[in-house]
């Protein structure tokens, strides 16, 4: 007789039925510059970015973003992009420096709304002991905004404060947090 007849049959049968399991997993694709499946479609792109810094211009000619990012593919069939890993930082003359940074960013055509996803951080470039942290935030480039109606903590050295919810306007320097807000703030210290 040889090993094989010796073997039960249900391990015959679950053996197989493993071994083409372990196949199908190791075959499905990670790579979301390379191509994207869902439900069955591959996106494709047809151009693509690593380790890059992009500056957008305003209309006088003048930097108004710098763009930094692990990656980057443009899809043509919805014209949008994915940026892995960016981070942005916003130029205005007259106020300071606004720094945006998450694991993805989504956006459509030109990127007049940008959707970012994953530990997205945004602080300033010249105070970054003030941080603001969720975990999606769309951004409007035309108008300086930002919102989400996730769940937002804003740290600073006085304290923290929670909420649900957020609007920023950039250029204006002001945040409304929507709902649910609650906050432990230490008191300044007495001389």
């Amino acid at each position: 007789m040889n090993a094989i007849s010796n073997i039960p049959f249900l391990a015959k049968v679950l053996l197989p039925l493993l071994a083409v399991i372990t196949l199908w997993l190791l075959s499905g694709e990670d790579d979301v510059i390379k191509g994207e499946k869902s439900y069955g479609i591959i996106r494709s792109s047809d151009y693509a970015m690593t380790d890059f810094t992009m500056t957008i211009m305003d209309d006088e000619g003048e930097p108004s973003r710098v763009i930094m990012g692990s990656e980057m593919a443009h899809y043509p069939e919805d014209d949008s992009t994915d940026i892995i890993f960016p981070i942005t930082q916003f130029i205005n003359k007259e106020k300071e420096i606004w720094i945006l940074s998450s694991n993805k960013a989504t956006m459509q055509g030109k990127g007049e709304d940008i959707f970012l996803t994953g530990n997205v951080i945004i602080t300033r470039e010249n105070n970054n002991e003030i941080e603001l942290l969720t975990e999606e935030l769309h951004l409007d480039t035309e108008h300086d905004t930002a919102y989400t109606d996730a769940a937002v903590t804003l740290k600073s050295p006085e304290g923290e404060t929670n909420s649900v919810g957020l609007h920023a306007a950039l250029a204006d320097r002001t945040i409304n947090l929507h709902s649910r807000v609650k906050g432990h703030y230490n008191a300044p210290p007495t001389q």
